[in-house]
């Protein structure tokens, strides 16, 4: 049985840790792989093109959560 998932809790949990929202959703590989990528980009703040690649990432990952918690809701309450 699917639990719903609050599509607003997923985008915060994003906006405050990247991926975190994934993990919420059920995504766990994916989210990890958002940390690691976030991780990454905070590393390359030293040549300034991390504070670019870390923004399209931070955004990507609120929009991802947000949306894939909508649809699996969706999909769980076209199956009732």
């Amino acid at each position: 049985m699917n639990m719903m998932k609050s599509p607003g809790l997923a985008a915060v949990l994003s906006f405050l840790i990247p991926g975190l929202g994934q993990i919420y959703n059920g995504q766990i590989f994916k989210g990890l792989i958002i940390i690691a990528i976030q991780a990454v980009n905070i590393l390359l703040m030293a040549i300034l093109i991390g504070y670019v690649t870390y923004f399209i990432f931070w955004v990507y990952a609120i929009y991802d959560a947000y949306r894939r918690a909508d649809k699996d809701n969706k999909r769980a309450g076209a199956r009732r």
